[in-house]
């Protein structure tokens, strides 16, 4: 305890792990949203356009999986990607039950100036950090997501 006008008060907790955690996410939550503004994308959008952009034509099952959601989630996200013009949907040629989905020149530009712009918010957020210390963190957080 430390003294306040001769009356003790308890001291303050550090902040826990995982509150600073969060805090961080809450974070670059934020910035990231700000990041995207331009386009009128939202996060899961971005995504979308990302896996297709390194991944090419896949079926709307493995954008799902992809990106970690339940197939409707991800039709949902398609819709609306299909709405402007970033994506087209056909056929699987290989399955009749399946559905491809593809960028359009559009999804690709607009796709790949998001990630640009994602990329450059990471790199002024994580930049305060050494190299070593960035290297750690990678190292750490992709040993919490296995």
């Amino acid at each position: 305890m430390r003294a306040g006008y001769g009356i003790p008060v308890p001291e303050e907790p550090e902040e826990s792990l995982a509150e600073a955690f969060w805090a961080v996410t809450r974070e670059l939550r934020h910035r990231s949203r700000d990041a995207l503004a331009p386009w009128a994308v939202t996060p899961s959008q971005s995504r979308a356009l990302w896996i297709l952009l390194r991944h090419g034509t896949m079926r709307l099952r493995d954008l799902a999986e992809h990106l970690r959601i339940a197939p409707r989630s991800a039709t949902e996200v398609v819709d609306d990607l299909e709405a402007r013009g970033l994506v087209e949907r056909g056929p699987d040629p290989e399955d009749r039950r399946a559905t491809l989905v593809h960028l359009t020149d559009q999804g690709r530009e607009i796709g790949a100036a998001v990630r640009a712009a994602r990329s450059a918010d990471a790199e002024g957020f994580f930049g305060r950090l050494s190299d070593a210390d960035r290297a750690d963190l990678a190292r750490i957080l992709r040993t919490l997501r296995r």
